[in-house]
């Protein structure tokens, strides 16, 4: 085949799925969002807890990149590939580098200036990749170029902030990607393309489930090398219910409703929806299992680590309210997107992100394993009071 064949751009159509090159990219932010949930472990404050936050928004930058990328033209394909390949190495670099994103430890490169510059590589990656499939688009062609507006100057708040420590560094941060996410969103949605919105939703899925995954890699590690016991094993068996129901929660229903609205969408109304479903509500919710998985990464320490914990010891401060707070968190980003698709708030679930607040001063004098069941129930007690619901209104959900 000639070069000019293999090296050729292809635009993705309706009927688009996920390609096996996207799960391999993947791949990649599964290591980044351990070594987020490490970061806030290792600096268990409010601060260190802002630090992971913030670098949790800069790989969610990132993969949404690619993710629109990849429903525009077949990453698998042509140049494309090539670019998917060199933005997964460049984003291993910079998952290596989270410990030290903040922080330079002494003895190699900075740190804080190899995380930004690795970040700007990525995005201009994406840059050029997404001008190459706007060829024939000259309303994309200038919708990305107006993206310039918010990232050059974001970029360059980062490296100054790489110069800096303390409040004034975590300033800069939240501004550059204030300025960054602020100039995307009115940056669009008329010159952005989806063509499929059922590849497009499905890679959003997909990294919930990679989300999901850290809370069950966060059991794991917070047990550790030690005996199993039946309290450890009770307590496993409740942390992955807890896993099994915020999955429920997503993918029974809200999943399959906001993809059924992204596809009954058209042209300007379709990417409007995405950006807002999809691209910034998604956000939060994925920082949500984040903070979870922190919150059960450190219980399951407490409970497999005699050496420095007593049994029955409770979970206090950062770790007990990153597990009912990302809970909660993610409870209203549930019922956001069910606002922003259906016109309606989720009320039940309001009440219990409500509930999960007001009781998490009384979950500090309980012991973590108490913490751990009590979360899964919740959760579990949610699903099962919306099945019943739902049986009742007897309402049809639309088709997988």
């Amino acid at each position: 085949m000639p070069t000019g064949r293999r090296l050729h751009l292809v635009t993705a159509d309706e009927g688009h799925r996920v390609s096996t090159l996207e799960l391999f990219f993947d791949l990649v932010f599964v290591y980044a969002i351990t070594q987020t949930t490490q970061l806030m472990a290792d600096h268990l404050s409010p601060l260190g807890v802002a630090e992971g936050l913030l670098v949790l928004a800069v790989l969610w930058w990132c993969w949404c990149c690619y993710a629109w990328l990849g429903t525009t033209i077949h990453v698998d394909h042509g140049i494309a590939r090539l670019a998917m390949f060199g933005a997964m190495g460049v984003m291993f670099l910079l998952s290596l580098t989270v410990p030290e994103a903040f922080t330079d430890r002494p003895g190699g490169l900075d740190g804080p200036l190899l995380f930004v510059g690795c970040y700007a590589i990525v995005r201009v990656l994406h840059e050029v990749a997404y001008l190459g499939a706007a060829r024939h688009d000259p309303e994309l062609q200038r919708v990305l170029l107006r993206m310039l507006r918010g990232l050059v100057p974001s970029i360059g708040l980062l490296v100054l902030a790489a110069f800096l420590a303390g409040p004034w560094q975590l300033v800069l941060w939240v501004v550059a990607l204030t300025v960054d996410y602020v100039n995307v969103y009115f940056s669009g949605p008329a010159g952005w393309r989806l063509n499929s919105p059922a590849h497009f939703a499905e890679r959003f899925g997909l990294i919930v489930i990679i989300a999901l995954g850290e809370s069950i890699v966060a059991i794991g590690i917070g047990i550790g090398p030690v005996p199993m016991t039946w309290l450890i094993a009770g307590c496993a068996l409740c942390g992955v219910a807890l896993a099994a129901g915020m999955w429920w929660t997503y993918f029974d229903v809200v999943a399959r409703v906001a993809e059924h609205r992204l596809a009954g969408a058209k042209g300007v109304e379709r990417t409007k929806l995405a950006t807002d479903s999809y691209t910034f509500l998604h956000l939060p919710l994925i920082a949500g299992i984040v903070l979870v998985a922190l919150g059960l990464k450190k219980a399951f320490l407490y409970l497999s680590d005699t050496a420095h914990h007593v049994p029955g010891e409770a979970l206090h401060g950062v770790p007990i309210w990153a597990l009912t707070g990302g809970l909660a968190l993610y409870l209203v980003a549930l019922s956001a997107l069910r606002r922003r698709n259906v016109g309606s708030w989720n009320v039940q679930r309001l009440v219990l992100a409500a509930v999960l607040l007001g009781v998490t001063p009384l979950l500090e004098h309980v012991p973590a394993a108490v913490a751990v069941v009590a979360a899964a129930v919740a959760v579990l007690g949610l699903v099962a009071f919306e099945r019943m619901a739902w049986v009742r209104r007897q309402v049809p959900l639309p088709p997988r």
